[in-house]
């Protein structure tokens, strides 16, 4: 991939933090771009992804819309939006809450679950192509992020 300067052609930054945000920006697009290859193929939007892994992380427990929407990486996503996809796909399924009726609670299908075992290979190989860190980079570099948003 290079340098940032070499992949946005510019010569300098005004500062180091510029920089970072910048590089961040860029690497964010970078990655996005990338899985968004892995997923097209199985009709899947990268929020769409983050959900129905939501949902199998729930193990069989139903959640609601407002919940998968608190958990999810982008806060700016839809996720009734995107459940109503999914419901489409026939990968989550959507039932009325039976201690709530006014609450609707979502499950991901096996149809779902069988979507992710099939994704599960191509991610693990893609993280591990796309990330050009040592073990011990990743350790740090995820710490100084947590550390970033403080």
């Amino acid at each position: 991939m290079g340098s940032l300067e070499e992949a946005i052609m510019q010569k300098e930054f005004k500062d180091p933090y510029n920089k970072l945000v910048v590089n961040i920006l860029y690497t964010h697009s970078y990655m996005v771009s990338a899985q968004n290859g892995i997923l097209k193929p199985f009709d899947l939007s990268p929020e769409q992804y983050n959900v129905l892994r939501i949902l199998r992380g729930q193990n069989g427990v139903p959640t609601t819309v407002s919940s998968i929407q608190d958990r999810m990486l982008n806060k700016m996503s839809n996720a009734s939006r995107l459940v109503d996809k999914l419901k489409a796909k026939e990968l989550v399924e959507r039932r009325e809450c039976p201690t709530d009726r006014r609450q609707v609670d979502i499950l991901i299908t096996e149809k779902g679950l069988q979507i992710l075992n099939d994704l599960h290979i191509l991610m693990e190989g893609f993280n591990n192509q796309v990330i050009n860190l040592s073990e011990e980079e990743v350790i740090v570099m995820n710490n100084l992020l947590d550390k970033l948003r403080g």
